[in-house]
């Protein structure tokens, strides 16, 4: 068998993950077997099999795949000196996935994902992982106000992470079921929000106004 360069594997795999999100997409998880997969990528059994030993092998690597693409507007949340700014810019990076029509694929296939995590350890590793990358570093930027003064600190950051992270999940379902949204009025809603926090922290310290 001709050997084939690094290029053409990724090509090839990228390929069969492709197929693979097109047929979860549409069918769900237990609706999509090996061979669907197969019969989408135009590939034989033995060339998928190469790559991916199992229908679970592949829901992993479109997982992996996804957390790369997320961690690029994590780190760049990060890099803001203002940890406001960067919870703003953070909510802004998100909400622009949210009316990439190009995205719709990947956002059924994250719908069917959390239903498959209630009972499969394996889906559910996976799709915590990647709750939890986001989750941890908006909690970070909220402490990082909170010793700032710009954030009350009486409400803990975790709790604060997990709220905004079940209103974006929130928004995903939404968007995932065909529901016409003004992604730009809800981003108002949530800066308006952040400003709510941070004026209740200026309200409870002595002197602040009502």
């Amino acid at each position: 068998m001709p050997k084939i360069s690094e290029r053409q594997r990724e090509s090839r795999r990228q390929q069969i993950l492709e197929a693979a999100l097109g047929c979860f997409s549409e069918n769900g998880f237990h609706q999509t077997g090996m061979a669907d997969i197969v019969q989408r990528s135009g590939m034989s059994h033995g060339a998928v099999y190469g790559y991916f030993e199992s229908k679970d092998d592949i829901i992993e690597a479109l997982a992996d795949d996804r957390h790369r693409s997320e961690a690029i507007l994590n780190s760049a949340a990060e890099q803001a000196e203002d940890p406001i700014e960067g919870l703003r810019a953070l909510v802004r990076a998100y909400a622009h996935g949210l009316t990439d029509p190009a995205g719709e694929p990947r956002r059924r296939v994250g719908v069917h994902g959390w239903a498959e995590a209630l009972r499969s350890p394996r889906v559910h590793a996976r799709v915590v992982e990647g709750i939890d990358i986001p989750r941890s570093m908006i909690a970070g930027l909220v402490a990082q106000a909170q010793r700032m003064g710009r954030l009350p600190d009486d409400l803990g950051a975790d709790a604060i992470a997990r709220s905004f992270i079940a209103v974006f999940q929130g928004f995903v379902l939404q968007v995932a079921w065909g529901e016409e949204i003004d992604v730009a009025a809800c981003v108002a809603v949530i800066d308006r929000m952040l400003q709510g926090l941070a004026q209740g922290d200026r309200q409870a310290r002595p002197g602040g106004s009502a």
